[in-house]
């Protein structure tokens, strides 16, 4: 993503509010790195736009609050698979 870093920062800061996105997910979304969505989203937001800054914080403490469940789901779900994978192996045999 190009152009100057305070529309970025706006842009970044906006997408996660709409769709309540993590760090990770944002810098995806955007094709930047984890460090520069949250260097623009702490740093650089504050001092632009203190009413966004706030609702970013918001949506970061909620991720905070919310991310041990998300590894604890990501960790099922690999455990599950990899279940369902030993279950096809034993009945190919």
């Amino acid at each position: 993503m190009k152009g100057l870093p305070e529309e970025r920062t706006i842009r970044l800061a906006q997408y996660m509010i709409q769709e309540r996105a993590t760090v990770r997910q944002t810098a995806a979304r955007f094709g930047v790195s984890k460090s520069t969505v949250h260097k623009d989203i702490t740093t650089r937001l504050k001092k632009l736009n203190t009413v966004l800054y706030e609702q970013v914080q918001a949506v970061l403490q909620t991720n905070k609050e919310e991310r041990h469940i998300r590894g604890g789901m990501a960790t099922r779900a690999k455990y599950q698979a990899q279940a369902a994978r030993n279950r096809r192996e034993v009945q190919r045999q």
